[in-house]
């Protein structure tokens, strides 16, 4: 395994109370450090902004008004990268900022230079963080309506993990959120359990998604959605907790943690 994207979720660097996870985040950057020291070329998909831009701000809840979740997301950016910046300048790891719209894949100039950069980065060492641009792509932030002008290629950084997986050739998608995988029922069954190994997302395995994300835009569906993506287009994908100790180790070690989607696999196997 060479190349790989790992996305985390805003309830993954974010905590329940709404303050900064630093310890967590911490423990996955030395995680994503030690891959690249092994010589694996990593790219990061990270929410977060609003949620510290809300913060920041002392806000006790996510704003509904667009223009004001694009300022906690301009304040919150900068915030996520000092985090990142101060995390990973301790382990001599460069890392390089990437905010993209959904512009950057429709225009094909700038698609094959967002490739070109990415690639490049990668090639050099460097970690691309990559976030959706919130403070100006008010498309990913609002609600769709039956007067959008175009379908949207993404909404929300679980589909644009997928998207950048295809592009850059990644060998694997790693989705980090507060949940331990696909549940085979609502998780708040005490008899239900976590699907190990997905071979297909069809509209049985879309009815199995319970509960949403109480923070960011994505929650079960959405990764779903994501792993489909990823499947019809020959890779693997697993959706594991953040929370786990030593995940991305474990995971690239081939161990069964969360739910695995592959193309090659079973279509559900435990």
């Amino acid at each position: 395994m060479h190349r790989i994207v790992v996305k985390l979720g805003t309830n993954v660097i974010m905590r329940p109370d709404g303050k900064v996870a630093l310890g967590l985040l911490c423990g996955l950057v030395e995680q994503i450090a030690a891959l690249r020291d092994q010589g694996m070329e990593v790219l990061v998909v990270s929410s977060g902004a609003v949620g510290l831009g809300v913060e920041r701000l002392g806000l006790s809840a996510r704003p509904t008004v667009v223009a004001q979740v694009q300022a906690c997301a301009a304040i919150g950016q900068s915030r996520l990268m000092a985090l990142y910046g101060d995390a990973f300048d301790r382990l001599s790891c460069p890392i390089a900022q990437v905010l993209l719209t959904e512009d950057d894949f429709r225009d094909p100039v700038r698609h094959a230079n967002l490739r070109a950069t990415l690639d490049a980065l990668l090639t050099l060492g460097v970690i691309p963080i990559v976030n959706e641009n919130d403070t100006v792509s008010t498309v990913e932030l609002d609600r769709p309506t039956e007067s959008a002008p175009r379908e949207r290629i993404f909404g929300d950084n679980d589909k644009l993990s997928a998207l950048l997986m295809k592009h850059i050739n990644a060998d694997l998608l790693v989705l980090l959120s507060d949940v331990d995988g696909l549940y085979d029922r609502d998780p708040s069954d005490p008899g239900a359990k976590v699907l190990r190994l997905v071979g297909s997302v069809d509209d049985r395995i879309l009815a199995l998604a319970h509960g949403s994300n109480g923070r960011g835009r994505g929650g079960m569906t959405s990764k779903l959605e994501s792993a489909r993506i990823a499947l019809r287009a020959g890779k693997q994908v697993v959706i594991a907790n953040g929370r786990t100790p030593q995940v991305l180790e474990r995971i690239i070690d081939g161990e069964a943690l969360g739910t695995r989607f592959s193309p090659v696999g079973q279509e559900v196997a435990e």
